[in-house]
């Protein structure tokens, strides 16, 4: 968070902050050494100027002063840190008559400061000889200039008026901010201890590295931190709790003046209103993005504007704040992870890399001495393979870690702002940080958290040819294929059904020929091969329901099997969906409402059979009869796949049903009648199958009452749905059914 903290002129805390109109803060004493006068004409610059133009010392100490431009937060008066105090010529003074190359990029005096950020800053300039410090204050009064101010970030200008710096909002959020980060600084550093001391106690820090994130006293700095070499660039600063003390005092004068030291519980004075000084913030002005106050809505520029109340403006801003940091948030989390994974890519590229160096050097020592030149050429390859491979991973490191640390500060920093109680402080920068933050969110674009190369070399020595092709040795791209990544989003069941699928990692060059998929039984058993081919997805028919499959794939090429990937968990449905099969069907069958209502143009007996095929579990599914004129005799139960379809159900024995009339129902498997039950069937009865292949049991109902007990046992295999019925009868199926919980005892058979 501390690079939101610093000032992009000076590149330290934020002293006295102000708000330029394209958002961004500087500190009030860098906004005094920045801030520009272009003059009309030429003929209007005063001689002082001119390079060539004569300069007296007394000169100098008067655009010194001058050039001190003050700062009124409304509360009148106090100085802030690096200017002079609030005298008569702050007006005059807030007009600087200096002519800038970043206003115009046509000045005719090139500034030959840099601030620490690298911002150009213009240095103070003598009045021409023979003036007084207050004709130099005053001359741009008199004369015809424009006041300017660039923003040293995003190098826009913006116009002064007649009130000078005094005409920009005061940045009271960031000020607070800044200060209590200054005191939790040096309060966590009060006592701040050399961290590679050997002496005890350790020596008290004299400097810390900003880069290393290590105190050192100043014995251990320079004997394990020169400024040489590749330290040369770290930036030794002193320990918090020396920079805290001067820091602090200048950013604690508040807005109203003053130099005192606020106290951390010390509630702070609820801020004015810019042009009327007497008025406090009530509203918002939705129109210019601005706390305004009543005064302002009766008289000022704001009176025709759209405003809203302040607090209310105040949470949706900080609502809409704290929605864009969960985005970054998440990014930020991923970096993270991803900065892992990079540092993980090193080490195996590391430890990769040796291995291939000596398996290279011990295939190239068996050979003939011919091959020691071409054994040279060899390693060069995969040395610069390897040095490609790291400068890639740490180009991706090195950006990845900026802008980590880049979100992580803004994300700090935005917390901050949000523990603040202000609201018109709050809705002053909140515009610009929810930009920011959806900005930086952004900046993370697809793909941006993918390594850009793999830590595998795809290398392999030939050393089969003969001698005389040793000129020709080289490496070639043959391995065995890496793992399959299992593309869980797009992996599902349906019903008894599982479909599969997967993909190559990134970077993977090595050739595949096709895939094996294989699959356990549903019980945990042992796994068996379901497909083999080259595609990368696969729907797998047939399984049991209510069942939990276990799947792995693996890929192969000429070079053999590659490893397997992970085992990817798939549950099948509970309950079934299916329909009537209209392939299977006899063909005096017909079916409609999207094959869930099935008849017969024939007076015989016809079977269809249901879509589902059921091995395991509980099923329950019903028929409601459509149509039904007393004499035929519909069935209802299971019958296998190949099942005779061209006469009632039953009478072979590959099926087991219940045929009714509109008195009774009998039981019949291999043409054998059974348990003969009262209670039959009529227009808009609903028949109920249980079948149970846990227990082995195959049960009736009619319109909810069980017919008899268990119609089978002892059923094993693999069963479909089944119906035989002909002109007369009309039936609709309906599945997806909950096992009846509940029961009717039967009715006795009548003597």
């Amino acid at each position: 968070m501390e690079e939101e903290l610093k000032c992009p002129v000076c590149g330290s805390l934020f002293r006295e902050p102000i708000i330029l109109p394209c958002s961004h803060n500087v500190c009030l004493p860098c906004a005094r050494t920045i801030a520009v006068q272009t003059p009309e004409t030429e003929q209007h610059l005063p001689a002082m100027l001119h390079p060539r133009g004569p300069a007296t010392s007394s000169g100098l100490a008067a655009a010194a002063g001058s050039a001190s431009l003050d700062y009124d937060c409304g509360a009148g008066g106090g100085g802030g840190a690096g200017g002079a105090g609030a005298g008569g010529g702050v007006d005059h003074a807030d007009k600087l008559s200096l002519h800038s190359e970043t206003d115009s990029g046509y000045g005719s005096y090139t500034p030959s400061l840099k601030s620490p950020n690298g911002v150009r800053v213009l240095p103070l300039v003598p009045p021409p000889p023979g003036s007084s410090a207050a004709a130099a204050a005053a001359a741009p009064r008199g004369g015809s200039t424009s006041s300017s101010l660039t923003c040293p970030q995003c190098h826009r200008s913006a116009s002064l008026d007649h009130r000078g710096l005094r005409g920009f909002q005061r940045n009271r959020l960031l000020e607070a901010i800044v200060q209590r980060y200054q005191q939790g600084r040096a309060a966590a550093s009060a006592a701040a201890k050399c961290q590679l001391c050997d002496r005890t106690p350790p020596e008290p820090a004299a400097v810390m590295c900003e880069q290393c994130e290590v105190f050192y006293c100043a014995a251990c700095q320079v004997k394990c931190h020169p400024s040489r070499g590749p330290f040369a660039k770290h930036r030794l600063v002193p320990p918090p709790s020396q920079q805290g003390a001067p820091g602090g005092a200048a950013g604690a004068s508040g807005p109203g003046g003053g130099g005192g030291t606020k106290t951390p519980g010390a509630a702070r004075k609820p801020p004015t209103c810019a042009d009327h000084e007497l008025e406090n913030y009530s509203m918002y002005c939705v129109t210019c993005r601005t706390p305004v106050c009543y005064q302002c809505l009766e008289e000022g520029k704001h009176s025709k504007h759209e405003v809203k109340p302040l607090g209310a403006m105040w949470k949706q801003h900080k609502a809409q704040l704290s929605q864009a940091l969960n985005g970054i948030s998440d990014k930020a989390k991923e970096a993270k992870e991803f900065l892992v994974q990079l540092k993980n890519i090193l080490q195996q590229i590391q430890e990769n890399g040796l291995d291939y160096e000596a398996c290279l050097v011990a295939q190239c020592d068996a050979l003939v001495d011919a091959l020691t030149r071409q054994k040279a050429k060899l390693l060069t390859k995969v040395t610069k393979e390897r040095e490609h491979k790291l400068k890639v991973v740490w180009d991706q490191i090195n950006h990845c870690t900026l802008k980590l640390r880049q979100s992580t500060g803004l994300m700090e920093y935005c917390l901050e702002v949000i523990k603040e109680n202000d609201p018109s402080g709050f809705l002053q920068i909140s515009d610009a940080l929810i930009k920011r933050v959806q900005v930086s969110q952004e900046q993370w674009v697809k793909g941006a958290l993918e390594p850009k190369v793999s830590a595998e070399f795809d290398l392999t020595l030939d050393s089969e040819p003969l001698l005389q092709s040793i000129h020709q040795l080289d490496f070639i791209q043959m391995k065995l294929p890496p793992v399959p990544l299992l593309q869980l989003e797009k992996c599902c069941t349906r019903n008894n059904s599982v479909t599969l699928a997967w993909r190559m990692p990134p970077f993977s060059h090595n050739p595949v020929e096709g895939y094996i998929l294989e699959l356990d039984d549903g019980d945990g058993g042992q796994f068996r091969e379901v497909y083999v081919g080259k595609e990368t997805l696969c729907t797998i028919d047939g399984l049991h329901f209510n069942s939990t499959y276990n799947a792995r794939v693996k890929a192969f090429n000429s070079s053999g099997v590659g490893p397997y990937s992970k085992t990817v968990v798939l549950q099948t449905s509970d309950v079934a969906w299916f329909t009537f099969d209209p392939s299977s069907a006899h063909r005096d069958i017909v079916l409609s409402n999207d094959n869930q209502t099935a008849t017969c143009s024939s007076y015989d007996d016809r079977v269809v059979l249901g879509t589902a095929a059921f091995s395991k579990g509980v099923h329950y599914w019903e028929l409601h009869v459509d149509r039904y004129d007393n004499h035929p005799d519909p069935a209802f139960g299971i019958a296998r796949i190949n099942v005779v379809k061209d006469m009632m159900l039953g009478k072979d024995d590959k099926a087991w049903a219940m045929y009714v009339d509109n008195n009774r129902s009998w039981f019949m498997h291999c043409n054998s009648h059974t348990n003969r039950t009262e209670g039959g069937v009529s227009k808009g009865a609903t028949v109920g199958v249980l079948l149970d292949l846990n227990k082995h049991t195959l049960t009736f109902y009619i319109n909810g009452q069980q017919q008899g007990p268990p119609a089978f046992e002892n059923v094993e295999g693999v069963f479909m749905p089944a119906l035989s019925l002909n002109r007369n009868v009309q039936v609709t199926l309906h599945t997806g059914l909950e096992v009846p919980q509940t029961v009717r005892p039967p009715k006795l058979p009548s003597n």
